[in-house]
């Protein structure tokens, strides 16, 4: 049985071939947003085995690390094997105004969610006026009485 030649087919093989996904890291698919003090991140990591992951904080580098390890049975043919095995990596700069030490995160259905929350230097707060005349506080434009 000939097979026809497909140029679609094997222009896929061929860029399969020159990006071959099992060498090198691979980024996670991620959505970053913020919560009222909190910024939250939301990581796609189906099939990760919890105890593969590791997160880790240096001074404002965020780093996210990950391992799928496909399990090889003996005497199998493989029709199509499109998940992938291997390390997955993900790394953010923080910037300022994070509270690195209260950063946490939990796994679960294939979703690593790692709250950040903002420091309390960073948070925006009012500043009390001072009259210079009687050192009273003032708001606007009147004294409060103490």
């Amino acid at each position: 049985m000939a097979m026809k030649f497909d140029p679609f087919r094997e222009l896929d093989r061929m860029a399969g071939a020159l990006l071959d996904p099992r060498q090198g890291l691979r980024l996670m698919p991620m959505d970053l947003y913020r919560e009222g003090d909190h910024y939250i991140l939301n990581a796609d990591l189906p099939g990760i085995d919890p105890g593969s992951v590791d997160i880790d904080v240096d001074g404002q580098l965020l780093t996210i690390r990950a391992e799928r390890t496909l399990r090889n049975a003996e005497g199998v043919k493989w029709l199509t094997r499109e998940r992938e095995s291997g390390s997955f990596l993900r790394q953010l700069n923080l910037g300022q105004g994070i509270d690195i030490d209260a950063i946490s995160a939990r796994y679960e259905n294939g979703v690593l969610s790692v709250t950040i929350p903002v420091s309390e230097r960073a948070k925006p707060r009012k500043i009390e006026i001072v009259s210079g005349e009687d050192a009273q506080p003032v708001r606007g434009d009147k004294a409060v009485e103490a």
